[in-house]
């Protein structure tokens, strides 16, 4: 079972924490024993950090509810609402980074898709938070979330044009998101007087401030897309306009793999890399320095 193994990958890179960024077991009365793989493989008190997916969210595939109540947070100091919109400065004392986690696109019980546009309740939110580590001096800033906006895959811009620019605009260093089952990586990405926002469904070359694997922070925003926990995978579709975003891609018709990207962050450096379960080969690396 690919998903075994991805979680044994992980287990093997002793990681601090992990953000499970939705879309968790993909069917209903599953949740406990999700739970259960998990902790077998990464302990009982392993900070395995929740966002919701679109499957879990209202219930149709799972619920997010139950995953939170047998993989509950475990970082101090965490804010907002769990397992929906929240952050954390990690470590909890001189954090290196502020970690930001939102629902755009996200559909729940009631039919009500969380509200990002610009100005929302929601977006502001976010905003704030980003804001409020730049005002703390934290280093580096990272936001997750279950659906991309930019994408050579199966969805389009469910994240929304509005928290996208926003999270550029503020120069979020590494932004991370699942939902297609693939590997996505983007070029370090800007706002500029070239270039005033980005476009889904179209490239811009100005808005790369960055091409190659060691960018300087401030630079831009990374997007990178790890949809390989374990399910099926998507194509990615080298003949999308988007692509010349894109620095490395991996897909169910190209470098299939199954994996986890590792990420390490000093108060100088954030460093990622894409680890490949057993059995697979395909990498990835880059580096975000002062």
């Amino acid at each position: 079972m690919d998903t075994n193994r991805v979680l044994d990958t992980i287990a093997g890179l002793q990681p601090q924490l992990n953000l499970a960024l939705g879309d968790l077991a993909y069917q209903a009365g599953r949740e406990q024993e999700f739970c259960d793989m998990v902790t077998e493989k990464l302990g009982a008190d392993f900070p395995y950090e929740l966002v919701t997916g679109n499957h879990e969210s209202d219930g149709h595939d799972g619920d997010i509810a139950n995953f939170i109540k047998c993989l509950p947070n475990r970082l101090p100091g965490l804010q907002g609402d769990y397992g929906t919109q929240w952050y954390v400065d990690f470590p909890e004392q001189n954090p290196v980074v502020r970690i930001v986690m939102v629902s755009p696109g996200i559909a729940f019980h009631d039919g009500n898709t969380l509200d990002y546009s610009k100005d929302s309740k929601r977006w502001r939110w976010t905003a704030e938070a980003l804001d409020g580590a730049a005002s703390k001096k934290i280093p580096w800033t990272v936001v997750g979330m279950h659906p991309p906006c930019l994408s050579i895959g199966k969805y389009d811009c469910v994240a929304g044009t509005d928290l996208t620019d926003l999270l550029v605009d503020k120069k979020v260093d590494l932004v991370l998101t699942g939902h297609n089952h693939s590997y996505q990586r983007t070029h370090q990405l800007g706002i500029n007087s070239a270039c005033d926002r980005l476009v889904p469904g179209a490239f811009r070359e100005e808005c790369i401030t960055d091409a190659d694997q060691t960018m300087k922070r401030g630079a831009g925003t990374v997007f990178a897309t790890v949809g390989l926990g374990g399910v099926g995978l998507h194509d990615v579709k080298e003949d999308d306009s988007e692509i010349r975003y894109f620095a490395a891609w991996s897909g169910k018709n190209r470098n299939a793999a199954f994996g986890t990207l590792e990420v390490k962050a000093t108060p100088d450096r954030l460093v990622a890399r894409f680890v490949p379960a057993e059995g697979y080969t395909f990498e990835d690396s880059f580096t975000i320095g002062k």
